[in-house]
């Protein structure tokens, strides 16, 4: 079965965000929620959180447990853009958990990315082009300064 995101029509939409706490404010001048008919129902935020793994993410795991055990009482969950959900070595973890989401029948936005996660082949392999780019560029800022030091003897 196809699965589909949910209807936007709704005239007020429940939403969690999951966010770091770094990111909140900006999430809010990004996607003005209110203005959209969503209320913001809870917030999941690890604070100062890499990203690289869920380990230590004990936000964002509560997030996957409430989705998954149906206990979340939201239809939508607001998320800053795609490094945000989680930097992951792994590209197909960070949407394994957004396909949870998905057919828990929760649909995830990302607030600040140039295109509409519609399900649509064009939506799709931005996704899995920019966690490929995500984790990439984590894995660069972790390696380099250990490269840089073994160049140089230290």
């Amino acid at each position: 079965e196809r699965l589909r995101p949910v209807d936007r029509q709704q005239e007020a939409e429940r939403a969690a965000q999951e966010v770091r706490l770094l990111v909140i404010a900006d999430l809010a001048d990004e996607f003005d929620a209110q203005a959209r008919g969503i209320e913001i129902v809870k917030t999941y935020a690890d604070a100062g959180k890499s990203g690289l793994k869920i380990e230590g993410r004990d936000a964002l795991q509560q997030l996957i447990e409430d989705v998954k055990s149906g206990s979340a009482d939201f239809t939508l969950v607001l998320v800053y853009d795609i490094s945000r959900w989680g930097r992951f070595q792994d590209a197909d973890e960070s949407a394994y958990y957004e396909y949870l989401c998905r057919r828990a029948g929760i649909a995830v936005e990302y607030c600040a990315e140039q295109f509409d996660n519609d399900g649509s082949p064009i939506s799709t392999i931005v996704k899995g082009v920019k966690r490929a780019m995500a984790g990439e560029y984590s894995l660069t800022r972790t390696i380099a300064p250990s490269w840089k030091r073994l160049k140089s003897g230290g």
